[in-house]
């Protein structure tokens, strides 16, 4: 199961954070300032996963991968495969970048909604849904033809509430 996501800077800063376990707010910010440390100080000839046993209750998996000025780490338990989940880090990274069209840190951070639903369509509840990104990207498609499709409909009903004023 995975235990958390997190997207972190290069400076530490979060820019994303899903905990799919109850973890007081105090404890989090610890989880966070040790995952960041943890995977700054390895080396990029080291394997992106490392086994981490004060992080959660129970014997965690911290897997990881940098893109850009990000860091993506996933908090997984022992019954996760690690190469998986770096499989499903590549999937969720891929799936920013082609709904964002090169996705960046500034799309995280203004587009929070959109890269939560993303995350959501991908792993509920610390289970895995969905690990192929192009039927993620159909699921988005469709959310926004029912908006633009609901905005539509909605129009003439607002304009003979609100006629337009001369």
């Amino acid at each position: 199961m995975i235990r958390a996501i997190l997207v972190i800077n290069n400076n530490g800063k979060p820019r994303l954070l899903k905990f799919y376990e109850y973890t007081r707010e105090d404890r989090q910010q610890e989880i966070i300032k040790e995952c960041f440390n943890l995977v700054t100080k390895r080396g990029e000839e080291l394997c992106r996963f490392v086994e981490c046993d004060n992080l959660f209750e129970e014997e965690t998996l911290v897997v990881y991968r940098k893109y850009a000025t990000l860091f993506f780490i996933f908090c997984v338990d022992r019954a996760e495969s690690e190469l998986g989940i770096i499989d499903l880090i590549q999937v969720f990274v891929e799936t920013l970048d082609k709904y964002f069209e090169n996705v960046c840190e500034l799309d995280i951070i203004f587009h929070m909604d959109k890269v939560n639903y993303i995350l959501d369509e991908i792993v509920v509840g610390g289970l895995v849904m969905e690990p192929n990104n192009a039927d993620v990207l159909e699921a988005l498609a469709a959310t926004k033809r029912e908006e633009l499709g609901y905005r539509a409909s909605a129009l003439p009903a607002i304009s003979r509430i609100m006629p337009p004023s001369r």
